[in-house]
């Protein structure tokens, strides 16, 4: 199995960029990292380019297809802020939200963890089977009843998160206990909020049916996000996205960009 991949990075209004991003293989194992930084314009930076740098790092020096390896991915992630953090006073209040996808192409199935608000999306055959909860309070007001999951991305607690690298709390990091197995089609879209809040679901599975390669989706729902963000008074996070689709090895070329082996 292939994996077409595309992927976007933008800084938005901001005068940094703190969102990170980066993949890798190793033999039929692909990992994706994407974090979104908080904390300061060289706090939230450096918070994720450390989660990203780490998780890779990780992966390549043991890469495995379990839920069990991947927690230790995400864990030396944690455990590498923290060290950040407690050599540097002015860079306590740092952290990072983080997505992670491994894809075992040989075995067709996929693993993923999240904390924060950047998200993961499954689809298949065109429409969204699986998206992963934010770790914020208007999640929470969501899941107790008191928002619609619609309203989500207009809600005034939008952006306020009770979990993140760096800011763990209570919470641990979510990760699927289970494989998912794959089939040809199905396609992931991994992002910061400064990306989803500005493309909604239906638009992403349209523009995903309509989109001759995954290139061509990834830039559509950019489009797209830059044209509703244009009729908003709001000023626009940093973006951020991977853009993965499963091929058949005689359907797609396999590639894989900026990957380290």
């Amino acid at each position: 199995m292939h994996l077409d991949i595309a992927q976007i990075t933008g800084i938005g209004d901001r005068q940094t960029n703190q969102d990170a991003l980066a993949s890798a293989l190793a033999d039929d194992l692909a990992c994706f990292v994407l974090a979104d930084g908080t904390g300061g314009h060289e706090g939230g930076e450096l918070a994720a380019n450390l989660v990203v740098d780490s998780i890779i790092g990780k992966f390549l020096q043991e890469a495995s297809f379990s839920a069990r390896a991947l927690r230790s991915y995400v864990d030396w992630a944690i455990h590498t802020v923290a060290q950040q953090k407690a050599g540097n006073l002015k860079q306590q209040q740092m952290s990072a939200t983080v997505a992670t996808l491994l894809i075992d192409r040989s075995n067709r199935c996929a693993l993923w963890a999240h904390l924060g608000d950047t998200r993961i999306y499954l689809f298949r055959r065109g429409k969204i089977i699986a998206i992963s909860k934010d770790h914020s309070q208007a999640q929470r007001m969501v899941d107790a009843g008191y928002a619609e999951y619609a309203t989500l991305r207009q809600h005034p607690q939008r952006s306020v998160l009770f979990a993140a690298i760096g800011a763990e709390g209570d919470s641990i990091p979510e990760i699927t206990t289970e494989a998912i197995t794959l089939q040809e089609g199905d396609a992931f879209l991994m992002c910061s909020d400064g990306f989803w809040e500005w493309v909604h679901e239906d638009e992403m599975e349209q523009t995903l049916v309509s989109a001759p390669n995954t290139d061509a989706w990834l830039s559509q729902m950019a489009i797209i996000a830059g044209q509703n963000n244009s009729t908003s008074k709001i000023d626009r996070d940093n973006f951020s996205a991977f853009a993965v689709c499963l091929k058949e090895a005689d359907t797609a070329a396999n590639r894989m960009p900026n990957m380290t082996s």
